[in-house]
């Protein structure tokens, strides 16, 4: 089985992962509104949101293989999705300084309206302390403002962190190993 490869993501760091990877691919938003079901547990909302966006982009690409993702931020039992403002950005931040937290990035493969292939990867990462000055100065660059938990791995919030235990691609939206396998499983060739 093989065909084109269509990314159901919006996101820039996504996109960059997967081309810094070496594949071809083109892109598809989903068009999918992110919405957490009353209760639901962290890794349940990443797997479904993910399956969601994957099966969405598929009914409409059929014999394409679809690659749809979702990362969720869970610490001290709370999901903290992107910030709505800088307020929601400064308490995400402040919730997150000098604790552990929890990252779930899932993906999900679909093709002809099914799926093929569907996994979550967990990362844990450590925030050092950070002074209120840090967070405001953080805030005002404007990078927390579309990424799960107020913050990027790959930007200025990477200063942050002091410890990731389990992939820190995955931190950044895609494990990138675990997906090119699936991929490979589905047809689509790893690059060489």
């Amino acid at each position: 089985m093989s065909g084109k490869l269509i990314l159901a993501s919006g996101s820039p760091r996504r996109r960059q992962l997967l081309s810094a990877a070496g594949l071809s691919f083109e892109l598809a938003e989903s068009g999918v509104e992110e919405r957490r079901l009353p209760q639901e547990p962290a890794r349940a909302y990443a797997l479904r949101m993910a399956q969601t966006k994957a099966l969405a982009v598929a009914r409409h690409h059929p014999a394409s293989i679809v690659l749809g993702a979702d990362t969720v931020v869970e610490c001290q039992a709370e999901i903290l999705e992107k910030p709505v403002d800088a307020a929601d950005a400064r308490r995400m931040l402040t919730i997150l300084a000098g604790r552990g937290h929890l990252v779930i990035t899932a993906f999900a493969v679909a093709r002809d309206s099914r799926l093929i292939e569907t996994e979550a990867v967990e990362s844990e990462v450590f925030f050092r302390p950070l002074s209120e000055t840090e967070i405001g100065d953080y805030i005002v660059s404007g990078e927390p403002f579309d990424k799960a938990g107020a913050y990027g791995i790959q930007g200025i919030g990477g200063s942050f962190i002091c410890r990731v235990d389990g992939p820190r691609d995955n931190v950044m939206g895609l494990p990138v190993a675990k997906v090119l396998a699936a991929l490979e499983r589905c047809g689509i060739a790893r690059p060489s």
